[in-house]
């Protein structure tokens, strides 16, 4: 009787069993923007096409979802300068494309300044997008970057890079960092944007997580720096609509293969029907040499 009631069971459940089929549509490619303006910076911009859910992403489909011929211009609210494609090569027959500032132009064109807000403009294959950012004070004070050994249980060599700064008082401020090892890039951390809303007005130490390429799996330990690195930090303070664009964007990247997770909107403050941003940096730069 036993068996016969767990044959049951195991009937009825595997008779309840449903396979759900997703058929994902096809959806006409988006215009992709990538455009950053930097305190004593030229404004870079990069122009590409999003790709489908199941594509294949090597740097062939890379280079081959860059926007070309686009009119693209940037203004600081007195000048405008029209930008130019510039082409940066990444290996044999393959190159990248960007935006940038027109030499021939120099009466129009600038660089980033701190406390300037700027508007983007992009005509790109018969459609129009815009978008508006600012470049705030650095309102984050960096007193001090300095390192110490790795808590019990991480190998002797690891070190943990700290940085003790000052918030200026009042609500509504907002960073992204950067790390740089040695020779490599500067990488975000893993969580690159934090406000102010528990240290508003006050001096903290906090550990500095060294920035990560997202193009991999998380390394084990990537925390930490070893002995020996010359370690950079790149600390930049955000407008709000640069802020809430990577917070999304970093929720989405940690929520990739988790069944549990939310679904995230990414929010953009491209207007015209782009995805991705138009970000002002007010950035400064700290470097530590780690002894051996």
């Amino acid at each position: 009787m036993k068996i016969l009631s767990l044959f049951l069971i195991v009937f009825t459940l595997s008779a309840c069993e449903r396979v759900v089929e997703f058929e994902l549509n096809d959806v006409t490619p988006k215009l992709v923007v990538e455009a950053t303006i930097e305190n004593n910076e030229v404004p870079v911009v990069y122009l590409s096409k999003s790709q489908a859910y199941f594509s294949t992403i090597d740097l062939n489909a890379l280079a081959n979802s860059f926007v070309r011929n686009a009119e693209v211009y940037i203004s600081n609210g007195t000048t405008t300068h029209k930008l130019i494609e510039y082409t940066l090569p990444v290996g044999p027959g393959l190159n990248f494309y960007y935006y940038s500032n027109d030499p021939a132009n120099p009466a129009t064109a600038f660089v980033g300044e701190l406390n300037k807000s700027y508007s983007l403009r992009i005509v790109a294959e018969g459609k129009e997008y815009s978008a508006t950012t600012t470049i705030p004070d650095t309102t984050r004070r960096i007193d001090s970057f300095y390192w110490k050994p790795a808590p019990a249980g991480n190998p002797p060599e690891k070190v943990s890079v700290m940085i003790k700064a000052t918030d200026k008082p009042g609500f509504g401020d907002y960073v992204r960092y950067f790390t740089k090892r040695n020779s490599e890039l500067f990488y975000p951390g893993f969580n690159s944007v934090f406000d102010d809303q528990v240290i508003d007005g006050a001096t903290y130490e906090v550990q500095v997580e060294r920035g990560i390429p997202r193009n991999g799996s998380t390394p084990e330990g990537y925390s930490f720096f070893d002995k020996g690195d010359t370690v950079t930090l790149k600390l930049s303070n955000i407008d709000k609509a640069t802020y809430d664009f990577w917070r999304t964007m970093e929720f989405t990247y940690a929520s990739v293969g988790n069944p549990f997770s939310s679904p995230t909107k990414v929010i953009s403050n491209i207007i015209g029907g782009a995805l991705g941003y138009f970000g002002g940096y007010a950035t400064q730069y700290r470097t530590i040499i780690i002894p051996q």
